[in-house]
Parts: structure tokens; C-alpha cells; sequence
């Protein structure tokens, strides 16, 4: 017999299938609204067009910009808005339990003026602190959260959150996921006491895992959610099929070893660009689909992941806009979702009135299977990927199923690879495979078996 997934995990799969089929309609996503670049339309006409012509329904400043908080009022969208780095020790107040007078004069500022007509629901102390590295912010970092979150109290505003977004610089071990650990000397001191503070307010951790950052030319399709023999986890017995859900395990697991694995997690930024410098390796219109059309499914579908099932991540996709302004690398002004006339930079199914499943370049109705020439370890990966963290229905395959005879590898894998690729989109690159598969024309349906489309 082919070897194939657990029956009890492929249970799960029609339901998450009809989840995703119903994307439209329960989709939930943020972006990261930067404004660094000198052609962008004025807040008023962004926040208008978010509103009416596109999913989104969470915006991420990086600041506590007037303009654009004013311009947000009465379309409905969270907004988290920043404090700047600079600001933390003022804030921090010597008394836990008592705002400081800048954290009650920054409410005053930033926030009263505005709510409830903007729906500001996070506040951000900061952004990365603890990988500037700058002891002086480190150490008033969770009594500024504190304190701005004691002022938010006493001025009536109990409702909107406090965090503070890290990068994974804060791990000192992260592979395989079960060994994610917080840097020594950190953990204990400011770790321990903000979780504390996140549990007691029923706030999120908020963390900005990149696999864009992390990559290889060997662990490329691990970064972009696309099939891969995987990482795996002995500890756990889990075989880890992307590198954002191993990330995420990673910072529970450090969490857990203070014993606070129960406090929720949340994606302040992740991200893919679509363009990058000649000859760079997995930069493309087509790795950037690959990677946020993947994640924007994966953080909604309520799968979470091996450490965290049944778990929903609120999740601010980097970025709003290809920024023509910031420096470094030509990657880093292209990670918007869209241009700077509104239009999108690529679809991943954030636009209203547009179809959130396009259709392959080649035949709209066409089909994905595997290459006669493919492996029996190729295939078995392929079908343990597509029915496994792809979220493809893999039921029709399983003894008994419709489809489970021919009992053969290349059957079971074709058909557990082009579910993955109608799930999945569509795009021509959901039937890669590592190059073991091949879209095709005529339908493959046989008997009883049928082959969605």
C-alpha cells in the first residue's frame, strides 16, 4: 500500500478546505503601513481604499502619526500605533501599579484625541528594542509597557493593548523548534516579568519571524511554504515542512520553558519581496505570492501549528507599499503589496473585487499531476507535504476512498498534488513540486475517482 498521511490528520482537511474555499469571507489580515518614499497617495485616500476595496482590517504604523490615525476614523480598521524607541524611559514609571506623567501625557497626545473614532487596539513600546542592545531601553522597556498600560486605564481607555514587537534575535536557539530558548541573561530579567505582564492583560507576545532572512538555496522552498522533505523535530516527532511555522513553534518553546506557553503570540511583521538585485536567488513576483498567499491562508485557517493547534495569529504582513525611498538593498523597496498608485504589486487575494483563486497561465481548467520520471521518495514527499502542512484533502486517497486504487505511489501522489494545487491557487508554481510535477489539460478523473478542478 502507498504510504500516506495519519487517517486522523486527513479528517481535519475537508473542513480546512471549506475554509479556504470561504476565504473571502473570513478573512482576516494586517499590513505594515511605512512612509518611507515620496509618492504615496495621502492617508485619507489609503484608509479609504483598505476600506472599500480590500481585505484588510488591521494596519501597523511605525509612529503615532496624526494624519494617518485621523485618517482612519469610522472605516472600522484596527490600528496599532508605535511608540518611539527614544520615548521608553520616560515613560517607565517607578511604581508598577501607577502611570508615569509622559506615559499619561502620551495617552493625552496620541490617543485620546482620536478613539474612539480610529479604533487604535495595540500600542507598540518600541519596536526590536532588545536588539539594539542599548541596556538603558532594555531595562525600562517592560515598565514603560507598565506604565502606558496603567495611563490607557485611568484615562478610560482599559480595552486598547500594550506590546512590544521582537525579532528573533531574542532566541538563542531556535533548530529544531523544541530547543528555542531566550538569550542568557534575558530571559529571567525582562522575559519572565513581560509575559507575566501579557498574562495579566491578556495581551500578545508579539514577535517578526522572516524567513526571507533566514534563507538558503537549500532551504528556499522550506522559506516559501512550497513542498520539501522538511526539518525534523526528534523531540517532538514532528517533521516541519516551512520555516515560519518552525519559527513560531520556536518562540513558544522558549516561552513554555518559563511557563508561559498560554500567552498568545502575534506576527507584528513577515514578508517576501517581489523584486531584488540581478541574479539573487528566490526573489520574484512569484516567490512573493508563494510566500504571503501561504501565510495569509496558513495564519486564518485556525490549523495553528504542532505546538499551538486550533490557533489563529494576528498577523501584519510587511509591507503596505514598495517604499522608493529606503536604503540598502533593491529587495527592501519591494516588499509592498502595492504600488504606489493602489494598484497591487501581485495578487494573494486581498482585493474585493477581484477573483482570490486566479487561474494558471496555461488552461483555466487544467490539472496537476506528477511526472512519470518522479522518485518513489519524491513522490511520497510530495503526498506527506500536500496532505500534511499544504492542507490538501487528501480523504479520496485513503483505504477505502474513491481514489485509493491504483494503490500506487505516482496515483496517490497526483492526486494528493493537484488538491494542494487548486487549494493552493492555481499559480503555476503550486505544481512544481521541485520539479516533479506537471500541469496538463485532460482531466485525469477516472471511474469514480474525480480530480478537483
Amino acid at each position: 500500500m502507498a504510504s500516506l498521511a495519519k487517517p486522523a490528520k486527513l479528517l481535519l482537511f475537508p473542513l480546512l478546505l471549506l475554509h479556504l474555499l470561504s476565504f473571502s469571507v473570513a478573512l482576516s489580515v494586517g499590513v505594515n503601513y511605512g512612509a518611507f518614499a515620496d509618492n504615496l497617495p495621502p492617508p485619507a485616500q489609503v484608509a479609504a481604499f483598505l476600506k472599500d476595496r480590500t481585505f484588510v482590517d488591521r494596519v501597523k504604523l511605525f509612529d503615532a502619526n496624526a494624519d494617518i490615525i485621523r485618517a482612519f476614523a469610522g472605516t472600522g480598521i484596527s490600528l496599532m500605533i508605535t511608540v518611539p524607541n527614544g520615548d521608553i524611559p520616560s515613560l517607565a514609571s517607578r511604581r508598577s501599579s501607577a502611570p508615569s506623567p509622559a506615559a499619561s501625557a502620551w495617552v493625552a497626545t496620541n490617543v485620546a484625541p482620536f478613539y474612539p473614532a480610529t479604533n487604535i487596539s495595540l500600542i507598540a513600546v518600541g519596536n526590536e528594542v532588545v536588539a539594539t542592545s542599548d541596556r538603558n531601553l532594555i531595562a525600562h522597556l517592560v515598565p514603560a509597557m507598565r506604565s502606558l498600560s496603567a495611563a490607557l486605564a485611568a484615562s478610560g481607555f482599559p480595552q486598547i493593548r500594550v506590546s512590544t514587537p521582537h525579532s528573533l534575535g531574542i532566541l538563542c536557539a531556535s533548530e529544531p523548534p523544541s530547543t528555542g530558548r531566550f538569550r542568557p541573561g534575558y530571559d529571567r530579567v525582562i522575559f519572565a516579568p513581560m509575559l507575566d505582564f501579557h498574562r495579566r492583560t491578556r495581551t500578545p507576545f508579539v514577535v517578526n519571524p522572516y524567513p526571507y532572512f533566514g534563507y538558503t538555496a537549500r532551504t528556499l522552498d522550506y522559506a516559501l511554504f512550497r513542498p520539501n522533505p522538511g526539518v525534523f523535530d526528534a523531540a517532538t516527532g514532528v517533521n516541519y515542512t516551512n520555516m515560519f511555522v518552525a519559527q513560531l513553534d520556536a518562540v513558544h518553546a522558549a516561552m513554555q520553558r518559563l511557563g508561559y506557553g498560554d500567552v498568545e503570540i502575534a506576527v507584528g511583521e513577515t514578508g517576501w519581496p517581489s523584486a531584488g538585485d540581478p541574479g539573487q536567488l528566490g526573489v520574484s513576483v512569484e516567490d512573493a505570492v508563494s510566500y504571503n498567499a501561504n501565510l495569509i491562508r496558513l495564519v486564518n485557517s485556525g490549523k495553528g501549528t504542532p505546538m499551538m493547534p486550533g490557533r489563529r495569529f494576528e498577523t501584519y504582513v510587511f509591507a503596505l507599499f514598495n517604499e522608493n525611498l529606503k536604503p540598502g538593498p533593491t529587495a527592501e523597496r519591494h516588499f509592498g503589496l502595492f504600488n504606489a498608485d493602489l494598484s497591487p504589486s501581485y495578487d494573494v487575494g486581498l482585493m474585493r473585487d477581484c477573483d482570490h483563486a486566479p487561474a494558471p497561465s496555461g488552461d483555466s481548467s487544467g490539472w496537476c499531476v506528477a511526472t512519470a520520471g518522479a522518485s518513489l521518495v519524491e513522490l511520497q514527499n510530495n503526498i506527506d507535504y500536500a496532505c500534511g502542512s499544504g492542507g490538501a484533502d487528501c480523504g479520496a486517497i485513503q483505504n477505502g476512498g474513491a481514489c485509493f486504487d491504483p494503490d500506487t505511489l505516482l496515483a496517490h501522489a497526483s492526486y494528493a498534488m493537484n488538491a494542494y494545487y487548486q487549494a493552493a491557487g492555481r499559480h503555476d508554481f503550486n505544481c512544481y513540486f521541485g520539479g516533479t510535477g506537471v500541469l496538463t489539460s485532460t482531466d485525469p478523473s477516472y471511474g469514480n475517482c474525480r480530480y478537483q478542478s
